[in-house]
């Protein structure tokens, strides 16, 4: 099976992609909404809840990991890499090489949450590809608390990315990077709010599934370990409705969350 963990519910828009881009494998999920969001967290509890949060999709079977959270992908990827013995996702990467290729004007903006921005992971990998380029990093800290409670298309909601995405408009990006999971389930407020023409928005679950499907693409023989059909699991930490809501928002039907102790 494919795993994906993420802090919350905002990882779902991986899972989805997933689903679309490879329909035929199944995949189980976690997501921490009892200690979310991450963004917030120190590193050393990053790694800490992403190492659990491994262990507990390998011990039901996954054989793969996708890390569907920027803020854990920026600190813990390399730890978890390193400990587990299973090929390893994460959803910076790919965002980075779609980035770079879309911009003309090379420059770059990236939103996210505080532990991403924190980590300069984004502006580090995109000088690596791209010299010239020239990266703007703003921190997002609402916005993933906004989403996790629903309130997706409120005054509040939109004063907020308003505030935020203004300095991006000032600097003339031509490409804005979607920093964390949560926040493709606000790309139309988000592209409204950039101007629908000249700015692209890179979505990193998209981005994510991509590279997934390439790398089963090419090494077919870990692709026929993966299982195939069966149905796709989600488990939380937590259950809230509003959760619900937003998983069945994402995906466009009922998801049936099941909470599960992971510690």
């Amino acid at each position: 099976m494919i795993g994906i963990f993420d802090s919350g519910v905002g990882g779902m828009t991986v899972a989805r992609a997933i689903e679309q881009l490879l329909p035929d494998f199944q995949t189980i999920y976690f997501g921490d909404l009892a200690r979310t969001p991450y963004g917030s967290k120190s590193d050393a509890a990053i790694v800490e809840y992403s190492i659990q949060n491994t262990e507990f999709l390998l011990d039901r079977g996954a054989q793969l990991i996708v890390i569907a959270c920027n803020s854990a992908s920026s600190v813990a990827a390399d730890v978890l890499r390193q400990r587990f013995d299973v090929p390893i996702f994460e959803v910076i990467s790919p965002a980075i090489t779609k980035a770079v290729a879309s911009s003309v004007k090379g420059r770059i903006g990236v939103i996210g949450t505080r532990a991403t921005i924190r980590s300069g992971v984004y502006e580090k990998k995109i000088k690596q590809a791209s010299p010239k380029v020239k990266v703007f990093s703003q921190a997002c800290p609402l916005l993933v608390p906004l989403v996790e409670e629903g309130w997706l298309q409120t005054r509040e909601t939109k004063m907020i990315l308003r505030r935020y995405l203004h300095p991006m408009k000032l600097k003339q990006i031509d490409v804005l990077v979607l920093g964390c999971t949560h926040y493709p389930i606000l790309k139309s407020l988000i592209q409204s709010r950039m101007g629908k023409k000249g700015v692209t928005l890179v979505d990193s679950s998209e981005v994510t599934a991509e590279a997934l499907k390439r790398f089963l693409d090419e090494n077919p023989a870990v692709a026929e370990k993966l299982v195939k059909g069966g149905e796709n699991r989600y488990y939380v930490s937590d259950v809230t409705e509003s959760a619900i809501a937003t998983a069945g928002m994402i995906f466009g039907r009922r998801i049936d969350l099941v909470k599960a102790d992971h510690n």
